[in-house]
């Protein structure tokens, strides 16, 4: 089985968010892509047998996860598969297209976010004001007041743990080249900070362009590496576009 390990949403090696990308020769148990998920310790690691795409983290499956796909369709593609390749996922079936100037395009269910009262002791885990609270399929979104107070938060990890959500992800506007940026926090899954999240931007992606009054995006995602996802909103469905840099290629043992 072949392995690989792609630095996604990146276009220079050791930036973006490190994916491992397991090309599977055979059917293997749920038990054995966890034990191999965990020892790889990326906050993904995808699986793929024909044309089947699931998405591990050091501790559970996940049912969407952007970064490892466009890892994924990254591999094939340097692999000489045709530009475009569709995946079975527990989202569903997922299209990702190879573009212009590098750029991985992929088309994602859209995440409509609710506004929903903040729990208690959220804003004194995050460190900061909460100007706007909402909730996802799968996270809580928290919209704080500028690009400063994204960088400065230092959550309490195991408080964001113990709440009923994936995960939080703390947005707010962005400026310069960037329409909005983003901090992703998922303590309960082994990740307590996510250096680029695709799903994070089918939540993300459909706020902002509401707020913003437009339908093509770019999000900065301001963890330690890094990483810029383009995003254009269509309906429900969200198309998320990047870069990927293979950095490791070779066999799986055991």
């Amino acid at each position: 089985m072949r392995l690989f390990i792609v630095d996604a949403f990146a276009d220079r090696p050791f930036t973006g968010n490190p994916a491992a990308v397991c090309l599977l020769d055979r059917e293997i148990d749920d038990g054995r892509m966890q034990a191999i998920a965990a020892e790889m310790n990326l906050s993904e690691t995808a699986f793929l047998l024909g044309d089947r795409l699931r998405w591990f983290t050091p501790k559970a499956e996940v049912a969407l996860c952007g970064h490892a796909t466009l890892a994924t369709g990254h591999v094939l593609f340097e692999e000489g598969v045709d530009g475009r390749v569709r995946f079975q996922t527990l989202s569903g079936g997922l299209t990702v297209r190879r573009g212009e100037h590098g750029l991985i395009s992929m088309d994602f269910p859209a995440l409509p976010v609710r506004a929903t009262p903040a729990p208690a002791g959220l804003a004194e885990a995050l460190g900061a004001s909460i100007t706007w609270m909402g909730t996802s399929e799968f996270d809580l979104l928290v919209e704080v007041a500028d690009e400063a107070a994204v960088r400065e938060i230092a959550p309490d990890l195991a408080f964001i743990a113990g709440l009923d959500a994936r995960g939080v992800i703390v947005t707010a506007p962005g400026s310069g080249e960037h329409d909005f940026v983003a901090r992703c926090f998922y303590p309960a899954l082994g990740i307590p900070e996510d250096p680029v999240t695709g799903s994070a931007h089918c939540a993300t992606g459909p706020y902002w362009a509401g707020r913003l009054g437009r339908d093509s995006l770019v999000g900065a995602q301001l963890s330690a590496r890094g990483g810029r996802v383009h995003v254009t909103v269509r309906g429900d469905r969200v198309g998320l576009a990047g870069r990927a840099v293979t950095v490791v290629s070779g066999e799986l043992h055991g």
